[in-house]
Parts: structure tokens; sequence; C-alpha cells
């Protein structure tokens, strides 16, 4: 059976030992801070450096830019496994906010023109962050198992929307710079302490749905625990995952949390950079399987939002 080949936009946020080990290819975003292009995502250097200076230069007011990836950058990256005749397993972020999952399909047939007997799937995570990196590790451990990549998609397909994420934020005007929430909503937030908890949500394709509000940090943290708690299937046989914009005491302490319900095994890493300058530095967010977003009992959206500026990631 023919192995085939894993890539993940660089906002899928997996840790450098598990790309590593799982021989996962990060095809990377670019941003532009104060006019200079950054990659937000480079082999060999540690993530953690590349997350600290940029959350650092958003607390500092920078002017940041993001952009999607081209497909250009697509086709390069994968152009080496599929002159080996090799096939390719592509995730990305959710087309619903993104659209960079349509640059990855059109990469997609470019390839398949020039290499007609290898097989290409792309992924639309209907996710972000570690919610589409998770599935990218399922899907190398089904790899590893000798599973194809016809096989392994479509699980992918039919477990999608039971990867569950949940996120809060430190300050809304990074909400409100990007349009997804009204600066009356964000002075008036702001005022009271409001931290939003919301979600990726269970639409064709998946947006960002608020599913309530807060009163302060500590009980957003609780929050994010209790929607783990009400939504999460066998949480001491996976693997839960946690990504924080440059604030990691608080996501030890959800970390902490999530041990008392039972979760073993927990990835802390910093959040992606091309989506966290739309949260914000103090952003921490949440990943894990559990019930299927489709489903409506499952769900608790209250307000979907998303914005042109989205599409531009």
């Amino acid at each position: 059976m023919n192995k085939f080949e894993i890539f993940v936009d660089s906002g899928t946020n997996i840790p450098d030992a598990l790309l590593k080990k799982h021989a996962i290819t990060v095809v990377p975003y670019t941003c532009i801070v104060n006019g200079e292009e950054r990659w937000c995502y480079e082999k060999d250097r540690p993530f953690e450096q590349t997350a600290k200076r940029y959350y650092e230069d958003l607390r500092n007011g920078a002017d940041i830019k993001t952009s999607l990836i081209p497909k250009e950058r697509f086709v390069e990256y994968l152009t080496p496994a599929l002159e080996q005749g090799k096939d390719a397993v592509i995730f990305t972020i959710s087309s619903g906010v993104s659209g960079t999952y349509a640059q990855a399909t059109y990469a997609k047939e470019e390839l398949e023109t020039k290499f007609p007997d290898c097989k290409i799937f792309v992924c639309d995570s209907a996710n972000a962050s570690m919610g589409a990196g998770l599935q990218a590790l399922k899907v190398a451990d089904l790899r590893d198992m000798g599973e194809s990549a016809e096989s392994s998609f479509k699980w992918f397909e039919q477990n999608c929307y039971k990867f569950n994420s949940y996120f809060t934020v430190a300050d809304l005007k990074y909400l409100r710079k990007g349009g997804r929430i009204s600066a009356t909503l964000a002075i008036a937030g702001t005022l009271l302490n409001i931290k939003p908890i919301l979600r990726a949500d269970s639409g064709s394709p998946a947006k960002i749905s608020f599913v309530s509000k807060e009163r302060g940090r500590k009980k957003a943290l609780a929050a994010l625990a209790e929607m783990f708690k009400n939504n999460v299937e066998n949480p001491e046989n996976q693997t839960v995952a946690i990504t924080h914009a440059d604030c990691e005491e608080d996501a030890n302490e959800l970390a902490d949390m999530l041990r008392n319900l039972g979760a073993k095994e927990i990835i802390i890493e910093y959040y992606d950079l091309c989506t966290g300058s739309h949260v914000g530095p103090g952003t921490i967010a949440l990943f894990f399987y559990g019930k299927d977003r489709k489903n409506p009992a499952a769900s608790a959206e209250k307000k979907t939002f998303s914005s042109p500026a989205a599409q531009k990631i």
C-alpha cells in the first residue's frame, strides 16, 4: 500500500516534536508586521520564539496584516512528495473563516493534472488551531497503521465535526478591529470585564459563534472547562490540546481543571499567529474530541459572525 504524505497549514499549531514524529509537513502562512514580511512558521526555529515576539508586537500596537496561503506555495510544498509517487492529504483552517482551503483546492486541481497517478485530498477542518492539528495527528496514526490516503480521508469526513473547539479572549478590541463585534459592544464589554466564550460552530462551512459571556478571566476559564465536561467523550483515552496567545500560566491552570475531569494527555502550545492577530494576546483555546457539532442537541450557538476581513486569512 502506498504511504502518503500529510501537509498542514501553519495554523494547525502542531508542536515541532509531533511534526517530526509523524513526518507532517507545514505549509506556512506569512504576515506583514510594521511593513516587514515574516513567516508564521520556520522549520528550524522554535515556534515559541516566533510567537512570543509576535504577541509582544501586538501588545505594542504593531500594524499587522495577514493573508491566505497562495496556491503556488501549496504546489511548491507538495510537488516533491508527488514526484515520488506518493498521495497527499492536506489540512487547512475552516473555509468559513479563510480562503486558504480554496487555494489548497486550486493547487490540488493543478497538481492532479501534472501527477495523474497520485491522489490528493484537501480537508476543510471546520476548525482552527489545534482543532485541525488533532485531526491531522489522528490521520497520521491511521497512516502509520497502514491505512490509505483515501480511507483516512473518509474517516476524516465522518468525524470532522466531532472535534470541538472553544476559546476566550482577554481583550475585545481585537474582535472589534476585525469587524467581528461592534465598537459599542467592545467598549461595553471592556468596562464590564466581559469575557466571551466562542466556538467553532456546526455550519457548513463552519464559522465562529458566541456561546456565552462570563464576568472575568477566572470564570471564563471555568466555563471552558465546563464546555469540556459537557461535550467530551472518553477524555482519558484521547489527546486534548490547549493553545494560548502568550498566557501560559492560564493554559496550565485550564489544564489542571481538565485533568480533574479525566483528561490524561494534554498538549499545550502557543496559538497560531495568523488568526492570533484577530483575537489578540491573552487568547486561550481548547480542543478535544467529543459530541458531534452537527447534532442540534449539542449545539449551543447564540450568534454567528464572519466578516470580509476573515476571508483574507
